[in-house]
């Protein structure tokens, strides 16, 4: 019998969730540039699995599947397929299914054209579609897509500056200190102290012990994509 209630999703990209090993690995897929849908095991292992090339490629429990989860039996042995579609990718499940495919939270009927952040729920299964070059098309978003973060260019460069050690993926890295981002964007310590409480408030981090605000800050620009890899140089 096909499942009426869609449970809960579970991001596997929430924050407070991905370890500095985990974000180091996100931050090489995002250098790399390639669409990639990013999911956890059965142990809560962050994997990724790129999307990439112009073939359509299948999604199921059955060994056999390009994207296989055999650990879930609410899967079917096919699932859903990806599919390149004008060189935007699409997620297919036009009756291949037993019990739907979910679509942030909407059952899937036919084609869905896949979007940065968007979540897929398959069984019990949730998997988080990135790609890591959106911010250059410049589409037009509906309200509540993303996390509305309005930022002046010296509040950016403050946050370029904060996030730069993240810069190689080195998941031992720690933000930057006042004093280096002071010379980087050519404030004084006090001005960047006063831009970064802005940006605590702005992020909603304000009420964070004051030993976890910077890095916690760091984590969320690079997550929401507010900073990209490529800001970082």
């Amino acid at each position: 019998m096909a499942a009426t209630n869609a449970p809960a999703y579970i991001d596997p990209l929430a924050r407070h969730s991905i370890s500095p090993v985990e974000l180091k690995g996100l931050l090489a897929a995002e250098r790399d540039g390639t669409a990639f849908l990013a999911f956890r095991d059965p142990e809560g292992s962050l994997k990724l699995f790129a999307v990439a090339g112009e073939r359509t490629m299948t999604l199921g429990r059955r060994e056999e599947m390009d994207l296989s989860i055999p650990w879930d039996p609410e899967v079917s042995g096919l699932h859903a397929e990806i599919q390149c579609v004008g060189g935007e990718w699409a997620i297919v499940d036009d009756g291949l299914s037993t019990n739907g495919t979910y679509v942030n939270g909407q059952r899937l009927s036919g084609r869905q054209r896949l979007r940065d952040e968007d979540l897929i729920r398959v069984g019990t299964t949730t998997l988080a579609y990135r790609v890591p070059q959106a911010e250059s098309v410049q589409e037009t978003k509906t309200a509540g897509d993303l996390p509305q973060v309005q930022l002046t260019d010296t509040q950016r460069g403050v946050l370029i500056a904060l996030c730069r050690p993240y810069r190689d993926g080195d998941s031992f890295a720690t933000p930057a200190t006042n004093q280096a981002i002071a010379a980087e964007v050519f404030l004084s310590v006090d001005a960047v102290k006063m831009h970064l409480r802005t940006l605590f408030g702005k992020f909603e981090l304000a009420n964070l012990p004051q030993n976890q605000k910077r890095t916690r800050l760091a984590e969320c620009a690079l997550q929401f994509g507010v900073i990209s890899p490529r800001d970082l140089g």
